[in-house]
């Protein structure tokens, strides 16, 4: 990550609305869910859900690459910005399968909601940062404590990018309950720091790289070294029922997955096309970006759950296998 020395000009002060509810998965219950098989195909289409991110590129990616209809699946994928709604949608019943982070599944899956990992999506690998807390160049923060009473955006309340920017504030002498913390896309970060709306936002790739090739902004820390030098950070999402009733498409689904993970770990020139157009923030060539884990692994999932139960997001401990689906892990 770069890094650029700043001037002792502060930021103006912010006036962005502040949204301090801490917990956006918190507000799911288990009335909200439906007959898992209802309204999750359109026809023969399955309908499926992401956000438009490096994070879910293999989903997007089989896609262009022509994967699914190989594979005679018609898959119908719906990218949603505001990826907030995504669990809820699960949930419903109005997608079959989604992408989401490992947070926001184990958050569920406490609170009642069967939800199942078929397939990885991002992994994080500290050597290859891909996530960063972000601020203006010319600011005064250089340390967590810095940050104390101030506006941080992320994408949404309960993602990866909040908790992981919490547990490095509390791990380095910040507080993160002081912040006003507030959702916006990755996308609109630069933007909103360079009209002093925020003093600092938790951003991940291509947004990052795009924020930093302004030169207006410089790296605070690589947030995502507070969790762990690799966990899984995201993956495909379906409920138990779902699961068990159409378990060959979940197998076949996850093949897929695979299969697009090697070839977007290997082509990263070819996707970041793809990815451009699709997240609709520049992808320059060479800009850093985000790697995949082909299969389902206990050793990377389960320093994201242990810091869900360090920070009180989870009153129990979890075991990482608990959230994987026998349909694909036995198979």
């Amino acid at each position: 990550m770069r890094r650029v020395h700043p001037t002792d000009t502060p930021l103006a002060k912010p006036r962005v609305s502040r949204r301090v509810a801490l917990a956006g998965a918190a507000a799911w219950t288990v009335a909200g869910i439906a007959e898992p098989l209802r309204a999750q195909t359109r026809g023969d289409a399955i309908l499926c859900a992401t956000a438009p991110n490096d994070s879910s590129g293999p989903m997007f990616y089989a896609t262009d690459l022509g994967f699914y209809k190989q594979a005679g699946l018609n898959i119908n994928l719906t990218l949603l910005a505001n990826s907030g709604s995504i669990p809820s949608g699960l949930a419903s019943g109005a997608y079959a399968i989604v992408g989401l982070p490992v947070t926001l599944v184990a958050i569920a899956r406490e609170k009642g909601i069967p939800m199942v990992m078929i397939a990885p999506l991002s992994l994080y690998v500290s050597t290859t940062p891909d996530h960063a807390i972000v601020v203006m160049k010319n600011s005064p923060f250089r340390k967590a404590s810095d940050l104390n009473g101030k506006t941080v955006a992320v994408r949404d309340l309960g993602n990866m990018s909040y908790l992981a920017a919490r547990a490095w504030m509390d791990k380095n002498g910040g507080d993160s309950k002081s912040v006003h913390w507030y959702e916006l896309p990755d996308t609109l970060d630069l933007a909103a720091l360079q009209a002093g709306r925020l003093d600092a936002a938790s951003i991940s790739e291509p947004a990052l790289e795009a924020a930093l090739q302004s030169g207006d902004i410089r790296v605070l820390t690589p947030v995502f070294d507070a969790i762990a030098p690799r966990f899984l950070v995201s993956g495909c999402v379906t409920l138990d029922a779902y699961a068990k009733a159409h378990p060959e498409l979940i197998r076949n689904y996850a093949d897929i997955m695979a299969k697009t993970s090697k070839w977007a770990n290997a082509n990263q020139a070819k996707s970041g096309p793809i990815l451009e157009r699709v997240s609709g923030a520049p992808v320059p060539p060479g800009a850093p970006r985000t790697v995949y884990s082909d299969r389902l692994r206990v050793a990377e999932v389960q320093p994201v759950l242990d810091l869900l139960v360090a920070s009180g997001q989870l009153k129990n401990p979890v075991r990482a296998n608990e959230l994987f689906s026998p349909v694909v892990t036995s198979s």
